[in-house]
């Protein structure tokens, strides 16, 4: 079996879940880690095997197929053009840039250059949603009425990353509008949402907020609601729901073990999963696997970087709704 050869472009807490997720794979090859901060590259090399280039020469490199780009945002864009105009296929977290018109400008050059672009969206590759998604598809529910996506972290990043994130809905509810196109089976046309400084007023001075709720609308009259906070104090809590004209079908929180105690105090069950290195880390190498495979058999990736800006879409769409107070059309 040919492995696919790897480069990662980014030594940092994402890269690394994606390391582990290249590691696991049969037909995947970590060859090179590149990284602006050397000591954190070769950290990540020396647990891996692999090795340390910086990031043109693993872009340029003969011996890489594909490059996975794990840096900050702002450098995504500019890195898949490079990457796309060097002939490599190319995973690169998302979002693609924060500007939608540098967005379309990169999906420009991936498209002039014919390359393979998969945006990484890794809640797709989720074991239970993608049963929530495989029973919607073989008609379990009926016709697709109502969805609701519950996704809240256990605590607020740091302020430093806040203030470079692009706020909330293009940060963290991205994934969500993401997983709301998975689900609902049709684009949404309009969004309203709403949000406040729940957790920590540092949050505000920052510019963003931390608690929000949006409601997305289909053209046929489908609903979508999300909610998300930055706090959770019982853990990682994330959970999906689709009620349709037959029924409903739904994915509810991992944890640790399914161990339930009961005694003459109650029932007590394990806490909820921490946060999303241990909670997706089955999605994660689906997600890579997904990706290998694409590229073994040149089919388009999915999601796609279209799929990136459709989601960068929406959340420009909310983070106007509470600007304005109003519901804005997609």
């Amino acid at each position: 079996m040919t492995k696919i050869r790897m480069g990662l472009l980014g030594a940092g807490r994402i890269g690394k879940v994606h390391a582990a997720a290249i590691a696991s794979i049969s037909d995947a090859q970590l060859v090179a880690v590149g990284d602006a901060f050397p000591e954190a590259a070769k950290a990540l090399a020396a647990s891996t095997g692999a090795e340390v280039r910086d990031v043109e020469a693993i872009i340029n490199a003969k011996d890489i197929d594909a490059v996975l780009i794990t840096t900050p945002t702002d450098l995504h864009a500019t890195m898949i053009e490079q990457a796309a105009r060097a002939g490599k296929a190319i995973f690169c977290e998302k979002p693609i840039d924060l500007d939608l018109a540098r967005v379309k400008a990169c999906l420009d050059v991936v498209t002039k250059e014919k390359a393979l672009l998969m945006v990484g969206f890794n809640r797709r590759f989720d074991p239970n949603f993608m049963e929530v998604r495989r029973q919607i598809e073989a008609g379990a529910v009926g016709t697709v009425e109502m969805v609701s996506i519950t996704s809240r972290d256990p605590g607020p990043p740091p302020l430093d990353y806040i203030k470079r994130s692009g706020g909330l809905f293009r940060d963290m509810m991205i994934h969500d509008f993401d997983m709301a196109r998975f689900l609902l089976g049709e684009e949404p046309v309009s969004v309203y949402a709403t949000a406040s400084v729940l957790v920590d007023p540092a949050i505000s001075t920052a510019g963003d907020v931390d608690s929000a709720a949006v409601i997305l609308t289909t053209k046929s009259g489908k609903i979508c609601q999300i909610n998300n906070s930055r706090r959770a104090t019982y853990g990682y809590d994330q959970r999906v729901e689709v009620h349709g004209s037959k029924g409903l079908v739904s994915a509810e929180n991992m944890r640790e073990t399914t161990v339930e105690v009961a005694t003459g105090a109650g029932y007590t069950r394990e806490p909820l999963m921490n946060f999303f290195m241990t909670r997706y880390t089955a999605a994660y190498r689906n997600e890579i696997s997904a990706f290998i495979a694409a590229l073994k058999a040149k089919t388009d990736m999915n999601p796609s970087g279209n799929d990136g800006l459709k989601a960068l879409l929406l959340a420009d769409a909310a983070a106007l709704s509470v600007k304005e107070g109003r519901v804005v059309a997609v």
